[in-house]
Parts: structure tokens; sequence; C-alpha cells
């Protein structure tokens, strides 16, 4: 299982990533989609410690 609570990135005063929240257990199947910029790369990145 993955847990994510209240996930946030900042780089200087932009605020990249937001309180993002989420579980992932055996057998789900996680996308995440939204607009270039969102905040998706640097979210997956984080949560597998690329950054």
């Amino acid at each position: 299982m993955i847990e994510v609570r209240a996930l946030a990135k900042n780089y200087g005063a932009l605020r990249a990533v937001d309180g993002v929240s989420f579980t992932v257990r055996r057998g789900d199947i996680l996308g995440f989609l939204g607009p270039n910029g969102a905040g998706k790369s640097t979210t997956m990145k984080m949560i597998t410690g690329f950054l």
C-alpha cells in the first residue's frame, strides 16, 4: 500500500504541489490527469524519491 497525506512542494514562492493526499491499495491502478504544470511529475518524483 502507498499512502500519501498532505504532500506539498515549493520552488521558492511558487507552490508546485499543494496538499495532495491519496491511498493506493494492492491491485489498485492509479493515474494522474491534469494540464501542463499541474504538478503531476513533481508528485511522482517526490513519492519515488527522485526529488
